[in-house]
């Protein structure tokens, strides 16, 4: 925090600053006996003319606090360094895992693409805003829902925070018009050969499409003619599967590969739950590392969600890191976007 040459607290932050990532301390409790103070990160994304700012941390949750509270705060650099992993922009990385989950219809609206897919996850089903898209957000959101109406689709945008170049004022203003956060989830990127290293991935057979076997263990069930386009989508896709027993009715475990470029994302990594904690996961991710080196790979993402805590340990040992998370907002019901 700000600390002055006379030892006190500074409050170094200003209504002009929205949009920058600060670090604020504020007084919390009653006001009686010790004081507590309660530091946060994130960034600024309002500082309503009553006096009441609002932060965005890197997880998306939004933090409310009176400016008669702050005890301090300042400006911080716009992302925080990253301590293992390749180096990648959130842009970078946005545009590589669309590339590899591709919907079967999309359009521009300025710099912001709209997908659609039938309804087959809302990856592929949401609009992806990756700059500014032509028109003020009012206008651009009533696009987005007619676009989306159209199709007999809910209308969703895809957001990211936590990470340079993210998109925290955009889901504030979100929020301020109603839309609904459903679902976040996080990217993390990691080195390829690590994986490859870890297992020699004995018993796993890779194919170019996913065939009834694969599917039968694929964990969103019915799938269709849409969602098979989905799934073979991106510059060169792999599927991964472990046959299970003769009298099994799905393989033990499958996983889905898409290299591109220097990249290789990881999906679908899922194993039978009475054969865990028996390495199968990593022997499945390190056959399709080794085919993505083979293709001129180094560097892997992968998407998890917040509370899969199996994953998370996962490819934490693998040596994958948090590099942002990601939203869904959800138009309001009502017609006022």
């Amino acid at each position: 925090m700000e600390i002055s040459a006379a030892g006190r607290f500074e409050v170094r932050i200003t209504a002009a600053d929205v949009g920058k990532r600060v670090s604020v301390r504020r007084l919390t409790g009653n006001g009686v006996g010790v004081e507590k103070f309660t530091d946060t990160v994130g960034v600024l994304t309002s500082w309503d003319d009553d006096g009441m700012l609002t932060i965005t941390r890197r997880d998306g949750e939004t933090v409310r606090i009176p400016e008669s509270a702050l005890v301090a705060g300042k400006v911080v650099p716009a992302a925080p360094a990253r301590r293992r992993g390749p180096a990648a922009t959130y842009r970078e990385l946005a545009r590589v895992a669309a590339r590899g989950w591709r919907p079967v219809e999309s359009e521009r609206l300025g710099e912001w693409e709209l997908r659609a897919a039938a309804g087959f996850t809302r990856r592929a089903n949401s609009v992806l805003p990756l700059g500014d898209p032509g028109l003020p957000l009012d206008a651009a959101l009533a696009a987005v829902r007619r676009w989306y109406g159209a199709r007999g689709l809910p209308a969703y945008v895809q957001t990211a925070t936590g990470a340079e170049g993210t998109q925290e004022l955009l889901c504030a203003e979100l929020e301020r018009r109603g839309w609904v956060r459903e679902v976040s989830a996080e990217l993390w990127t990691g080195g390829l050969a690590p994986v490859a290293d870890r297992a020699a991935g004995a018993g796993v057979a890779l194919a170019r499409a996913a065939d009834p076997d694969w599917l039968a263990r694929y964990q969103r069930k019915g799938v269709s003619e849409v969602a098979l386009k989905v799934l073979g989508s991106g510059p060169s896709v792999w599927f991964a599967t472990v046959p299970g027993e003769a009298s099994a009715a799905a393989p033990a475990a499958i996983g889905r590969l898409v290299v591109d470029g220097r990249w290789a994302g990881f999906a679908a990594v899922e194993v039978d739950p009475a054969l865990r904690r028996r390495g199968l996961a990593t022997e499945v991710m390190a056959a399709l590392a080794r085919r993505a080196l083979e293709e001129g790979a180094s560097a892997a993402w992968l998407q998890v969600e917040t509370d899969n805590e199996g994953a998370r340990a996962l490819y934490g040992r693998l040596g994958f890191a948090a590099h942002h998370s990601y939203h869904h907002y959800r138009a309001p019901e009502t017609d006022g976007s």
